[in-house]
């Protein structure tokens, strides 16, 4: 691989270890689709020095404070990528607290949800879109869309309503005020994630702020908002093009994009997409068995579901109906497999943000 770089030529390999311990390597970009995978890379490009990127929002969920921790002590960066639905909003919402905005809502727009589509029943939809099945299913399930909005939740210390997020089907974004009501979701100053569903733009995003300044309020035109709430959004992200940007953020200015600097405030658990028997493996995003909500983590410090990043190959203890969550005492899962123990570390670094903030 070193031989390749100097010739400037592109290199393939099967481990993908090779390219994160590679000396011609300065940033490192984790873009598996597999989380314990992405750990296990991520940890190797620490390891030998090399800036971290995490295109892996499942890895950065599961692991990103113990490898933002393990990065920062040896003074590199970590961030996830630029140009997804997370780092987007990020960018949206800077711009609106230059602008002397409060962040009220930062949101997601989505086109389409079943919550119990599975790999098979999406073959045709995915073949359409030259998209794997299971990672279609985790795109329509709603899945990924929590993943991506619980990684911008602990970036910027947010918070979910309620499990899942609202998601109220509008047919056009400017309609989102007769579908929030925003005096009360800000009655305690607390920021939320939340998105809606169907609406034009396709496969935009966007926030809505808050100012009860009255010359602000005067220049602000009427189709913003009726006030002191405001929208402010983009019609869409371009995830191919704009990754680059958080490597030159790295390589010129060694600053993150998005990181998570507030530990675990959300996470994503697994709820049954169908009525599952006691003994069934669990099969993770996207899969026949579960689908994930995002939910606030204090929340489930008395009874904590399974992670759904987790969620592959574990085994169910109990009986469980369609659309119950499961828990995390109700699987069976080794202690010692790597995932479970690298989340633990993420865990009790987490805990160690919290107490400081």
């Amino acid at each position: 691989m070193h031989n390749a770089i100097r010739q400037g030529k592109l290199a393939i390999c099967e481990d993908g270890n090779l390219a994160a311990s590679c000396e011609d390597v300065d940033i490192f970009i984790e873009a598996t689709n597999s989380t314990p995978a992405g750990g296990k890379f991520a940890l190797t490009a620490i390891e030998n020095n090399k800036h971290l990127i995490m295109m892996n929002y499942e890895a950065d969920l599961m692991f990103g404070p113990y490898l933002m921790h393990l990065a920062e002590q040896s003074g590199l960066v970590y961030t996830v990528c630029d140009g997804d639905q997370p780092t987007v909003i990020k960018h949206l919402v800077d711009e609106i607290e230059f602008m002397g905005f409060q962040l009220v809502m930062a949101g997601n727009i989505k086109g389409y949800l079943d919550r119990h589509i599975n790999p098979t029943s999406i073959i045709p939809e995915a073949d359409k879109r030259n998209l794997g099945h299971k990672m279609c299913s985790s795109y329509t399930d709603g899945t990924k869309l929590c993943v991506e909005m619980a990684v911008l939740a602990n970036g910027l210390g947010l918070s979910t309503a309620v499990p899942g997020m609202h998601g109220p089907r509008v047919k056009d974004i400017n309609e989102i005020f007769e579908h929030f009501d925003f005096d009360t979701l800000w009655k305690n100053k607390q920021p939320l994630v939340d998105y809606i569903l169907g609406a034009k733009p396709k496969g935009g995003i966007f926030a809505v702020g808050y100012t009860d300044n009255k010359y602000q309020q005067d220049r602000l035109p009427p189709e913003m908002g009726p006030g002191p709430f405001y929208l402010f959004y983009r019609p869409y992200h371009l995830c191919h093009f704009e990754t680059m940007v958080s490597v030159a953020e790295i390589a010129l200015n060694k600053r993150p994009v998005l990181k998570p600097d507030f530990g675990f405030r959300t996470n994503v658990y697994s709820y049954a997409k169908r009525n599952i028997r006691k003994g069934e493996k669990l099969d993770g995003m996207g899969g026949y068995t579960c689908y994930g909500l995002i939910e606030n983590c204090t929340d489930n410090e008395k009874d904590p579901g399974i992670p759904i990043c987790l969620s592959d190959n574990v085994t169910l203890k109990h009986d469980t109906p369609k659309d119950e969550k499961i828990p995390l005492k109700n699987v069976s899962y080794d202690p010692d497999d790597f995932a479970f123990k690298l989340y633990l570390k993420a865990v009790e670094q987490s805990n160690k943000i919290i107490s400081k903030s």
